[in-house]
């Protein structure tokens, strides 16, 4: 059985163009939690499954993993939440509960995890993500968003921002400064570099070019600046860094980046890259490196990392448009005009 009417925008075809699109939500169950849609941050993984790039994309496709909304609705087992409650939905909305990983507080990495878009409910329906007016979905999978922070600020969090905490968090706690990296300065890269300061680390931003220096240096208090074309600042950075979180999410070479890291040092792949990354077995085993990843992160880790930007009086840099201009966002965000995080008003738009 469906439940109440919703609208959004949706893709139709690989050319991921979006557009009005109406829909049923599923039917709201025991413990479930129904939200009113207020903002939703623009993810470059979203761009990825509007085109079919990554996961085989079923149209429509209603995107968006980075939802804040009000409760406006609780099934008859929910006791954590109350009507009127400011809550937040990230990455996945389901779960099976019962494996390693979600008896760990790893429930991302369930082989039976279900997205927020493009997947399937344990109803058999579509899951639909925030680019919509509202959204039904699991309590286990829905956190309040702390009073401290205004909702817009809190949506890059959800996705973007635990994406960087995760493996940033093995570090806290450190008796000695880090030398971290962070090579790209998007959506995640600039949260990253903000979370990274706030423990502590000695920050340099890596970047293609020199076009976000002021920015990483004056805006986001990055310590250093490094251009990743200029030989001789690479040269010059060699075996200097403890970690390198990799935010880059297209195609590029792992190898010079990997000559930065100190021995026994980590790159940290956390962007859903759409083609195959490569680099020399000699650059890892002469310096003992580790190349490994990390997807998104546990709810528990969703609820702790909007504690700790409250805590720390953390600021993310958004740009907040409506929803008529989120096909430019797009384009925009592919080629990197944007500092450094879109964040869609959905409440405050014509979504019909």
């Amino acid at each position: 059985m469906e439940g109440r009417k919703a609208f959004g925008w949706a893709a139709r075809d690989t050319s991921g163009i979006l557009s009005p699109y109406s829909f049923n939500l599923r039917k709201t169950g025991s413990e479930d939690v129904v939200l009113k849609v207020l903002y939703c941050g623009v993810d470059h993984t979203d761009l990825h499954q509007m085109r079919n790039e990554i996961h085989n994309t079923n149209y429509p496709l209603v995107p968006g993993h980075e939802v804040v909304g009000e409760v406006v609705e609780l099934g008859s087992e929910v006791k954590k939440f109350r009507v009127g409650d400011l809550v937040g939905v990230g990455c996945i909305v389901g779960s099976c509960g019962e494996c390693l990983s979600c008896q760990s507080n790893m429930e991302q990495y369930c082989h039976n995890k279900i997205f927020t878009f493009n997947d399937t409910n344990k109803d058999g329906s579509p899951t639909r993500g925030g680019f919509s007016s509202a959204m039904v979905v699991n309590q286990r999978f829905v956190v309040r968003i702390p009073k401290k922070l205004a909702p817009d600020q809190a949506a890059p969090l959800l996705c973007a921002g635990v994406t960087a905490y995760s493996p940033l968090k093995q570090f806290m706690g450190s008796n000695k400064v880090l030398n971290a990296g962070i090579l790209g300065l998007g959506g995640v890269g600039h949260l990253g570099v903000l979370i990274a300061k706030a423990m502590g680390h000695h920050v340099t931003v890596i970047s293609s070019s020199d076009k976000k220096r002021e920015e990483a240096l004056e805006i986001l208090g990055a310590d250093a600046f490094l251009v990743s074309s200029n030989a001789a600042e690479m040269e010059g950075a060699a075996n200097s860094l403890d970690y390198i979180l990799d935010t880059v999410p297209a195609l590029h070479p792992l190898r010079s980046y990997l000559s930065l890291l100190k021995v026994d040092g980590k790159l940290i792949i956390v962007a859903a890259v759409p083609k195959p990354l490569q680099f020399d077995a000699v650059d890892i085993i002469l310096g003992k490196r580790t190349i490994t990843g990390s997807f998104i992160g546990s709810m528990e880790e969703t609820r702790e990392i909007l504690e700790f930007w409250a805590d720390k009086g953390l600021k993310s840099f958004i740009e907040t448009v409506t929803m008529d201009y989120v096909n430019e966002a797009f384009e925009r965000m592919e080629r990197n005009d944007v500092r450094f995080r879109f964040v869609l008003d959905v409440a405050g738009s014509n979504l019909e």
